[in-house]
């Protein structure tokens, strides 16, 4: 953006609430945001089942509670870090530091990329458990709609995570490009203090005293002799 740094304008401009709403960094924070909640939801609400007979609560994932610890787990963290980004975003056309900008983008792509990998291990834990677990163990089929709902979820949150890593490493590359003009940069061979305009030679021009020809105004006045002046041989 002209007159700002790293994908912002300059610092304590108006706050445009639609501008924000309609960046691709933003909307994927509050996709990322939903996706997080239906992953830990579906594993809270339906990922722990009641056997009659045992009478005790299991997790649908194979009977490992691990799976259903590490989705809820990921899942609230990611809720969280959404927020907290969302925060980030709205304040941060506020900061006026080049260097604080920079900060909160490498932050950015540090932890969007960490959250990816995350994912992607979620995404493989509960995959795997999820087909190795035993149909006499919900013979019933109870839960399995949310159980493969958190797995797809998880899968998709390795995308938006991963989009938001690249955004905002294309904003660090933009800002990395700006920020020398954000700054009261001045070309050091310019001088704008300069009491004096460079000499320039001057050039012939027409003879003031209209008697033709072309008239050379002399460099240095005190080169030449006064008019009435003769030598007298000294």
């Amino acid at each position: 953006m002209e007159g700002g740094a790293y994908g912002a304008g300059k610092a304590g401009g108006a706050f445009d609430p639609h501008t924000l709403v309609r960046q691709p960094h933003t909307i994927l924070r509050v996709v990322s945001w939903v996706f997080s909640i239906v992953v830990f939801g579906s594993i809270v609400n339906e990922g722990y089942l009641n056997t009659p007979t045992e009478g005790e609560e299991f997790c649908i994932y194979n009977r490992n509670p691990s799976a259903c610890s590490y989705g809820v787990t990921v899942g609230v963290l990611a809720f969280l870090t959404c927020l907290l980004y969302l925060a980030l975003d709205v304040y941060f056309p506020q900061i006026s530091s080049v260097k604080d900008r920079k900060k909160a983008v490498l932050s950015d792509i540090g932890v969007s990329a960490f959250w990816a990998f995350l994912w992607f291990v979620g995404f493989c834990y509960l995959a795997n458990q999820w087909q190795v677990s035993k149909p006499k163990d919900n013979p019933l089929n109870e839960g399995t709609d949310a159980a493969r709902a958190a797995i797809a979820f998880s899968f998709f949150s390795i995308f938006t995570w991963a989009g938001q890593a690249v955004l905002a490493f294309q904003r660090y590359q933009i800002g990395a490009d700006s920020a020398l003009f954000s700054q009261d940069y001045m070309d050091p061979s310019q001088d704008s203090s300069m009491p004096y305009a460079p000499y320039v030679e001057p050039s012939a021009g027409p003879d003031p005293t209209g008697m033709g020809g072309t008239y050379q105004q002399p460099a240095n006045s005190f080169d030449t002799e006064p008019q009435g002046y003769q030598s007298q041989g000294y």
